[in-house]
């Protein structure tokens, strides 16, 4: 192993299988799903979503909340969780331009945008918020966080599809081995269950119709698999190098030891047939970790539950760390929650090699046989997990891998 390792020294967690680090996952170990149907999606083509449960801005302490979207909701309440497991408190930096914030997101204040499009639409542009734009925007969770931890370092949002957080993370390592930061907070929000982009993805045939159970919908490599489960919330990890965290006396959970990032420059859509870009994500991750494809345990899947990416992502996998590696995809109970997918699932990958348990493949009871590799599924796995990989792979082709070791 001869890349720069990150120190991850803070998780935080909100996501439908629950609100924060151990609730989220206690549930993703048991493989208990969450997708359910929401009687404010009945108008739609899909009613059923993985949403966020009991979600409450003012018992989590979020004043001033009502000028947050949704999605920014989410991310701050993370970024507390994250910091405080980390042992820092916001705003008593030593130097807080050595702090930095990069949150990434898919859709940014969807929910937002959508309300006051509504109203421009009903009652005319005299109504419109003026608050549209600083609570919709895709930069505004990064920039609220930055505001609310009061960090005056590099401050960015990657907007890289589903792959947004994971970008974020890379990122964000990168920046402490440039040694423009000291401290990174990384990771991605998203709260896109609304009624465009339900119905669009829907239009796409990209979610699942298996809406008279809904909670075997989402079944990741499953031969029956027909489509994801939307799915919202926010993963943040605090990094650092590992002598800044050694000098504050503190553990890491794992460390952010590679990350590869690349374009499938295919389809819009659709993943590359082979999984070029893929390919080219992982194998950049584990050259810059020093790595080959057999120091990979465990591989925490993009896996969406959809026909095409499970399949060709299996092969990748196949092809870079054999048949015998170890797989799973957490979307099985979270759904797929778009932009803050990467981050939750690193997240998760990061407690595997910390507590060396693998979770399953919810719902998944049949494994397609054109998937080549070891599937966990049926009930979590206890096993040694010394190097992780998790992938992300987002529409417009973009692909972001990042290699995840114990500490």
């Amino acid at each position: 192993m001869t890349g720069f390792a990150a120190a991850i020294t803070g998780i935080g967690l909100v996501t439908p299988a629950g609100i924060g680090v151990k609730e989220s996952w206690d549930r993703v170990v048991e493989g208990r799903p969450t997708a359910a149907h929401h009687s404010d999606l009945d108008a739609l083509p899909v009613t059923m979503a993985c949403k966020v449960p009991d979600f409450d801005p003012a018992a989590l302490g979020l004043r001033g909340a009502w000028q947050w979207d949704r999605y920014s909701q989410f991310a701050i309440a993370a970024v507390r969780e994250a910091l405080g497991q980390a042992g820092l408190t916001p705003g008593a930096w030593a130097d807080s331009a050595r702090v930095a914030v990069i949150l990434g997101s898919g859709a940014g204040g969807t929910a937002t945008l959508e309300e006051q499009h509504r109203t421009l639409i009903e009652e005319g542009p005299s109504e419109v918020s003026p608050m549209t734009l600083p609570m919709g925007l895709l930069n505004m969770a990064a920039g609220q966080v930055a505001i609310d931890i009061g960090a005056n370092g590099p401050c960015m949002a990657p907007c890289t599809a589903c792959a947004a957080g994971a970008s974020a993370i890379g990122l964000g390592r990168d920046l402490i081995r440039s040694g423009l930061a000291d401290i990174v907070v990384a990771g991605g929000a998203e709260a896109p269950i609304t009624p465009l982009y339900v119905s669009s993805f829907a239009r796409m045939r990209a979610l699942s119709r298996r809406l008279d159970s809904p909670g075997t919908a989402s079944r990741p490599f499953d031969t029956s698999r027909d489509g994801f489960v939307l799915g919202e919330g926010a993963g943040v990890v605090v990094m650092e190098s590992e002598e800044h965290a050694r000098a504050r006396g503190v553990a890491p959970v794992a460390r952010v030891i590679g990350y590869g990032a690349s374009a499938d420059a295919h389809h819009v859509t659709s993943p590359h047939p082979e999984g070029k870009g893929a390919e080219l994500a992982v194998r950049a991750a584990l050259a810059d970790a020093g790595l080959t494809g057999r120091d990979i345990g465990y591989v925490n899947a993009h896996g969406t539950s959809t026909p095409l990416n499970d399949v060709i992502e299996a092969g990748v996998i196949h092809r870079v760390a054999g048949p015998d590696v170890q797989v799973s995809s957490t979307k099985g109970v979270t759904g797929h929650p778009l932009g803050a997918a990467g981050s939750i699932e690193a997240a998760f990958a990061a407690l595997t090699v910390h507590h060396g348990v693998i979770p399953p493949s919810a719902s998944t009871t049949e494994v397609d046989p054109r998937v080549k590799v070891d599937v966990v599924h049926g009930a979590a796995r206890r096993s040694r997990v010394d190097v992780a990989l998790s992938n992300s792979f987002g529409f417009g082709g973009q692909n972001a891998a990042l290699l995840i070791a114990s500490a």
